[in-house]
């Protein structure tokens, strides 16, 4: 069994920052690229970054310069640094990792969601 873990989610007033983290836990052999999504109300969930396991990154257009992902091989563990929040960035967010498990099995595994809402 493997499970992702959001956390660190919460309620801040634009310009704020918040830092989400990403735990996997349970039979992993090796977890190649880590990412997180965002999907906020009415609309579909959409990639915010990505990080190879040897630390290459992707940004969406719209996070750039705002948003930094990072991540700790040895605890299994993805954040997603978020400075300058902006209302827009409203929305839950979701870790998403692809899993090699003991038993030599690949899959995407998705976390629960953590909901981030930025409000004044």
């Amino acid at each position: 069994q493997v499970q992702v873990v959001e956390s660190g989610g919460g309620l801040v007033q634009p310009g704020g920052s918040l830092r989400l983290s990403c735990a996997a836990s349970g039979s992993i052999f090796r977890i190649d690229t880590m990412g997180w999504y965002r999907q906020a109300p009415g609309k579909e969930r959409e990639l915010v970054a990505t990080i190879t396991p040897g630390g290459t990154t992707n940004y969406a257009d719209s996070v750039k310069g705002r948003f930094a992902i990072s991540r700790d091989n040895a605890k299994n563990t993805a954040y997603l640094q978020m400075n300058s929040l902006k209302p827009e960035d409203t929305a839950v967010y979701y870790c998403n990792a692809f899993i090699s498990t003991i038993y030599m099995r690949t899959n995407t595994y998705w976390g629960q969601g953590t909901q981030v809402t930025v409000s004044s």
